[in-house]
């Protein structure tokens, strides 16, 4: 995959492409990401790439014919990015996003759905904002990440970046690591316990200890809901509705609490390994 950043400060993404999963993702030749700026497409001396609004109003629009520049700068190397996939020509063709205040809330079944393509574009909004034209023309969606202003687009698309690269096949080293995190199915991740076993008062609960895999599904599940509707009930749905009655179901089919499964090994205590053996 291909992510083409347009910007009128690149020099803010280098830390952040270079580090962690990013970089990691960028040697293993999964992603590539390619960082246009926005101000070698500028006019004149200074290299203006704004211009005052239409019938007054605070602040400095993008001029739409600046960005179509740097856009099409963009498209015409988009199959530089393109390695050995099945692509169908539909896929080919970059898709265009822009960050915006005013944009389409971002969620997770977005990024999942922006990860499965060859080369995606994203324009980073600065100023008051940028000129309409250049949206209904080039841009295939708007994108907020939150219901506030930032100073430009340069920290959204760092998010979606992040966000798109993880779900990439092969960028982490464990995949089942996304299949149960946070919005995975609506819902918010269950908490997560390590060493010590107690920590100023506070114990791990024994279930995670047991090794009963059916009664830990049921616990990580059933807090999950309790997470979600506490803190997001906006998410709890029909399909946290689903969940729940799936949580009946595990109680009716788990194995009586504190039975360790035969084939869980491994467990750790705060000083002692303890070892289930089959």
């Amino acid at each position: 995959m291909k992510i083409s950043i347009i910007t009128l400060f690149p020099q803010v993404f280098e830390p952040i492409l270079n580090s962690s999963i990013l970089k990691r993702a960028q040697k293993k030749g999964l992603v590539e990401f390619e960082l246009i700026n926005l101000r070698d497409f500028g006019e004149g001396k200074h290299q203006i790439v704004d211009d005052r609004p239409y019938s007054g109003g605070a602040g400095m629009i993008l001029r739409a014919d600046i960005l179509a520049k740097a856009l099409k700068r963009a498209i015409s190397n988009s199959l530089l990015a393109i390695r050995s996939q099945k692509l169908t020509a539909k896929s080919k063709k970059p898709y265009t996003i822009l960050t915006s205040a005013s944009g389409k809330p971002y969620k997770q079944a977005q990024a999942r759905k922006l990860s499965k393509l060859a080369h995606l574009i994203i324009v980073c909004g600065h100023y008051e904002g940028v000129d309409q034209r250049f949206i209904e023309n080039y841009v295939d969606e708007e994108i907020s990440i939150g219901d506030y202003v930032l100073t430009g687009g340069e920290i959204p698309a760092m998010a979606i970046v992040d966000s798109i690269t993880r779900l990439i096949p092969g960028v982490l080293e464990k995949p089942e690591a996304i299949q149960d995190e946070s919005f995975s199915e609506n819902l918010l991740e269950y908490p997560h316990y390590t060493r010590p076993e107690e920590f100023e008062g506070k114990k791990v609960p024994q279930v995670l200890l047991s090794g009963n895999h059916a009664e830990i599904k049921k616990w990580r599940l059933k807090k999950s809901l309790e997470k979600t509707k506490k803190v997001r009930p906006d998410l709890a749905n029909e399909s946290t509705h689903d969940l729940t009655v799936g949580v009946s179901s595990l109680d009716r089919t788990s194995s009586g609490f504190g039975k360790p499964s035969t084939s869980q090994s491994g467990f750790y205590r705060d000083k002692a390994k303890i070892t289930q053996k089959d």
